[in-house]
């Protein structure tokens, strides 16, 4: 249970002042639905007004403070056209304000002619003269405006403004809680206690030491989490599963398992064969052969006379392992069934009694592997795929469907940097495919301004003539499935008038049957071209395709990128990789296409990545499920990270862990941060 000190952060947005349904859309678009959120809700940056007595060439480009007296009106002839007003200071230089889209009615009101008010803004210079902009405006006998203001992101129909007095009532509201931070650390670092740290950087978005000790108390909430989530596991019994290798011996491999397959391979022997449950997570890079450990680890499974469970993210992902397993374990006498959301009647009963009476060895699905209603006879392995979709809950979920824990595989194809790790997986122990199999090329990716886009389309045309297929991956716009659909339809469109029935169309918004038929038909070779949203981003794979052109190709994150250029090179030849790009690059764009072009190494596209966006997410897009920091920005990180792992370390094994004085108020920070669900494992296990 949630301490009841933390209540009146955890109220609806709704119990502010002001906040009422039509205010809550907006908050609510911002991801700001609690009153805990909006307090979290940092200020990005600040403005200082700087208080003048008169107009200075020399404050040009700065935001000033000034007492001004309008004495003329220059209304635009039209409604659209801009309102300006002439003012003068106290030494009668002049200045325009510049009111864009109309309403001289609203702006007459607001300044009267020849009655002094105070007004704020930037200054700048149009030709030759000084002008402001969409100025605030007070009256006189309101206090100067000036001093730092807070600036903080916003969504439409929110000012930064309300934001401000909707984050004091939020701080106001925010309890004196005990200190969590072990003595000494504080006292070296300098740092204020959590609610004056709160009220600092609300107040000056520029106190570092107020935002340091707030991105702190979050990471160390989360290591201390996942030290307990590992304590808990660890001290869970589990079962020593050893198999004889009659199934792994009897299985034919197209090829010599790489020497980074077979040495992982033998760690998760290793692990499984203890009677602690193993929590080990799977780093392979696009195409290093994660699918083939997971194989030999459920086989295992198998060959101990238990069964395993493996979850994938999407539908296409759970369908193509089944299809990948099922001919892999051909005529071993394996029962493997699947299961997913889709799933019903008849067909889904017989797996359900099929997994509960133990005929069926593995099962494979989605999020529905682990729903009510299904029951395992004897779950001893469970493998989660693309682990970054999944949190530490959905985690536990699945191990809680086994009568002792179950041992646990977790893979990713998007390398994690070091940092984030530790961040995110600090709870496993972590093996690295760092070697591709046998045949694998680089693929070769060039970067093509979209002018060009004649060009491209006259080269996919030469390589379907010659029988290859291609993938066509649609712009990411952010936030909207619609726009992402209408953009990747207008494509298909485009490429159906010049090859007709041979382009295929899957987006997020099509059923499961639907997008399945289309992934058969290309993955057939009936289709030449597959144009898709991100949906196919994870796991898909037609060695025949070995073409893919991703358009607007800087809006995209880089480990985004690098995980669809993984779509191609999934054969032997040799593979392309076309990154269309918009006229105008920022430098950060710019420098991601440069080392897409570079390099097809993982792991360092991987810390560049991280490098790059600095605050902003990590992992392309953010995904349901993720634990997601809200205070700590990446590149704190680095700097906090070792030591919020050894205080918390401390605190475990020195301090009591969360028994002890401040183990008690720790306790209250992973309610806070909502890390909490490491309480509950522990109060459950």
């Amino acid at each position: 249970m949630r301490p009841d000190i933390l209540n009146p952060l955890f109220a609806e947005v709704t119990a502010l002042k002001g906040v009422g349904p039509q205010l809550a859309k907006p908050l609510e678009r911002l991801g700001l639905a609690r009153v805990v959120d909006v307090a979290f809700h940092l200020p990005s940056g600040y403005i200082d007004r700087l208080p003048r007595e008169e107009l200075d060439q020399a404050d040009v480009g700065r935001t000033i403070a000034i007492k001004l007296t309008p004495v003329n009106y220059r209304m635009g002839g039209s409604a659209r056209a801009p309102a300006r007003v002439e003012a003068t200071d106290a030494r009668g230089n002049y200045v325009t304000l510049v009111f864009f889209g109309g309403n001289s009615g609203w702006v007459k009101k607001q300044l009267p002619l020849n009655e002094a008010k105070w007004v704020s803004g930037k200054l700048d210079h149009y030709g030759q003269e000084l002008q402001i902009v969409h100025p605030e405006v007070v009256a006189l006998s309101e206090p100067r405006p000036g001093g730092r203001e807070a600036i903080y992101p916003l969504s439409e129909g929110m000012t930064s403004k309300r934001l401000a007095d909707f984050a004091a009532q939020a701080v106001e509201r925010a309890p004196v809680l005990p200190e969590w931070i072990e003595p000494s650390l504080k006292a070296r670092k300098g740092w204020p206690d959590w609610r004056e740290a709160l009220e600092r950087i609300h107040a000056d978005p520029a106190d570092a030491k107020a935002r340091d000790r707030l991105a702190y108390d979050e990471v160390f909430a989360n290591q201390l989490a996942l030290m307990l989530v590992r304590g808990a596991a660890r001290a869970k019994k589990g079962r020593a599963l050893q198999g004889d290798g009659r199934l792994r011996d009897a299985l034919s491999l197209p090829y010599t398992p790489t020497g980074a397959q077979a040495r992982t391979i033998r760690e998760i022997e290793g692990d499984m064969a203890q009677p602690r449950p193993m929590l080990r997570l799977l780093q392979g890079d696009v195409g290093a052969g994660k699918t083939l450990v997971a194989a030999m680890a459920l086989l295992i499974a198998v060959e101990a006379e238990a069964q395993g469970a493996m979850l994938a993210p999407t539908e296409i992902l759970a369908r193509q392992h089944y299809e990948t397993l099922r001919k892999l374990f051909a005529g071993l006498g394996v029962e493997i069934a699947i299961l997913t959301g889709r799933d019903k009647g008849r067909a889904r009963e017989a797996t359900l009694m099929g997994v509960a009476d133990g005929s069926i060895d593995i099962l494979i699905g989605t999020h529905a592997i682990f729903q009510q209603g299904v029951e395992y006879r004897d779950l001893g392995l469970v493998v989660v795929d693309e682990q970054h979709r999944f949190g530490v809950a959905e985690r536990m979920m699945l191990q809680a469907k086994a009568k002792t824990a179950p041992h646990l595989l977790v893979m990713t194809a998007t390398p994690i940097p070091r940092t984030l790790q530790l961040a995110t997986h600090g709870e496993m122990d972590v093996s690295k495919l760092d070697e591709m199999p046998p045949g694998r090329q680089p693929i070769e990716t060039s970067v093509i301004s979209e002018e060009r886009i004649e060009e491209v389309v006259n080269g996919l045309a030469r390589h379907l003539s010659g029988g290859g297929q291609a993938y066509w991956v649609c712009p990411l716009v952010e936030e909207s499935e619609k726009t992402d659909l209408a953009a990747a339809e207008a494509r298909a469109e485009a490429l159906r008038a010049r090859f007709g029935d041979r382009v295929g169309l899957v987006h997020g918004r099509m059923k499961g049957p639907e997008k399945d038929a289309v992934m058969a038909r290309f993955s057939a070779g009936e289709l030449g071209v597959l144009v898709a949203t991100t949906v196919i981003e994870v796991g898909v794979d037609v060695p025949n395709a070995t073409l893919i052109v991703i358009e607007a190709a800087d809006r995209f994150g880089l480990a985004q990128l690098h995980q669809l250029r993984g779509r191609v090179g999934r054969g032997g030849g040799r593979s392309v990789c076309v990154l269309l790009r918009g006229g105008t690059l920022s430098e950060t764009s710019r420098a991601r296409l440069a080392l897409m072009r570079e390099t097809n190494d993982g792991f360092r596209i991987a810390e560049e990545d991280l490098r790059l966006r600095g605050a902003g997410e990590m992992l392309g897009t953010r995904q349901s499920g993720e634990q997601t920091f809200r205070l700590a920005p990446p590149e704190k990180f680095a700097e906090l990270i070792a030591a919020a792992t050894d205080d918390a370390r401390l605190l475990v094994d020195r301090d009591g862990g969360l028994d002890g004085e401040r183990g008690q108020a720790a306790r209250v920070a992973l309610y806070l941060f909502e890390r909490d669900a490491a309480v509950g494992l522990l109060r459950a296990g």
